[in-house]
C-alpha cells in the first residue's frame, strides 16, 4: 500500500477511485490515473478493487460507459456513430458488437424497440464490520525464509493476472513440476505456495506470480529463488473446495477483517498456501499470509 494510507480507510478510498471513475467516464483514463486517486499502487489498487467487486476495472469501465450510452440512445436523437466516438469507440463495428454483448441487441434495435437493456448502476462499496462469520487467524511473527520455483512477469491490466495465473497452475500440476516442487519442501512452510509480489515501483502494473516451495537450500534447474523478507503475518485459515473457499476468503479479509482491525497491510509478498490433499474437497485446508503492521 502507499504510505499515508490505512487499511481503515481502503474503502473510503476506493469509493474515491470510483468516484474519480464516474467523473471522468468520458475521458481516457489510465489505472495510474484512477490508483492515484485511491492513494494506492496500480498493482494493490486493481488487486482490492478486483476481490471487493468481484469484476476487473477495465469490466466495470465498459459495463458503465455501455449503460449510459443505451440511457442516451433512448433518450436522444443524437447519431449512433456520434455516440460511438463520445463513448470511447474507434469505429461504429467494435461500438455495436460491444453494445450486442451487454444489451442483446444492436444499438439500433434498441433504439427503434422499446426493450429490456441491461443496466450497471454506480458501484458503491460497503463495509461489513460484523461477519456473518468469524474469521480464524493468527498474528504470527516469522524469520526471513527463501523459496524456489518458478515466477511469471504479468501485467494486472485489464485482469491478465487472472487469466495466466491459473493456467500456470495447470501447466505446472499436469506436467509433474508439482511433485518435483514438493519433494523440495524442506522449509518452515510446508504446502505448495503461491506468491503475489507487487514491483517496488509505486507505479508499476507489474507484478510476479511465483508457483513455489519453502526449500532452505540451492535452487535446482529451471527454477529461480526468492527471498521472503522477516515479517509479522496474519494467517487466515481457509477451509472448502478451490478456487471459490479462497475467492471468498479475499473478499471476507479486505471487506470484513482489514477495516475492523487496527492493521494494515504491510506491503511485500503475500502467499497462499496450499496443503495436501485434494483440493476439491469442502474438508480441504489452506492458507493466506499477508504482511501486517
Amino acid at each position: 500500500m502507499s504510505k499515508g494510507v490505512s487499511d481503515v480507510t481502503l474503502i473510503e478510498s476506493m469509493q474515491k477511485a470510483i468516484d474519480f471513475m464516474e467523473d471522468h467516464l468520458l475521458e481516457e483514463i489510465t489505472v495510474r490515473d484512477i490508483a492515484a486517486a485511491a492513494y494506492l499502487s496500480p498493482f494493490h489498487f486493481q488487486r482490492a478493487f478486483t476481490i471487493l467487486t468481484g469484476t476487473t476495472l477495465a469490466e466495470y469501465l465498459r459495463r458503465r460507459r455501455l449503460t449510459l450510452v443505451a440511457q442516451e440512445l433512448k433518450s436522444s436523437d443524437v447519431k449512433i456513430i456520434d455516440l460511438a466516438y463520445k463513448y470511447g469507440y474507434d469505429t461504429p463495428e467494435s461500438f455495436s458488437k460491444a453494445f450486442r454483448k451487454q444489451h442483446g441487441v444492436s444499438p439500433s434495435e434498441a433504439r427503434k424497440v422499446t426493450g429490456k437493456i441491461t443496466a450497471y448502476n454506480r458501484l458503491v462499496i460497503q463495509v461489513s464490520l460484523k461477519g456473518a462469520e468469524p474469521m480464524q487467524y493468527d498474528i504470527v511473527e516469522k524469520d526471513a525464509f527463501q523459496v524456489v520455483g518458478m515466477k511469471k512477469d504479468m501485467s494486472c491490466v485489464n485482469g491478465e493476472n487472472l487469466t495466466l495465473i491459473p493456467k500456470m497452475w495447470e501447466e505446472v500440476n499436469s506436467d509433474g513440476t508439482d511433485q518435483s516442487l514438493l519433494k523440495k519442501n524442506d522449509g518452515h512452510v510446508k504446502g505448495m505456495l503461491g506468491i503475489c509480489v507487487s514491483k517496488n515501483d509505486q507505479k508499476s502494473e507489474q507484478m510476479e506470480y511465483w508457483i513455489a516451495v519453502a526449500h532452505e537450500g540451492n535452487s535446482a534447474e529451471n527454477m529461480e529463488t526468492l527471498h521472503i523478507p522477516k515479517s509479522r503475518w496474519a494467517i487466515f485459515s481457509v477451509h472448502g473446495a478451490m478456487p471459490h473457499a479462497m475467492q471468498n476468503a479475499w473478499k471476507k479479509i479486505y471487506s470484513e477483517w482489514f477495516p475492523s482491525n487496527g492493521y494494515e497491510n504491510a506491503g511485500g509478498p503475500e502467499l497462499e498456501v496450499y496443503a495436501e490433499g485434494n483440493p476439491n474437497s469442502e474438508d480441504y485446508y489452506s492458507e493466506i499470509w499477508i504482511p501486517v503492521k
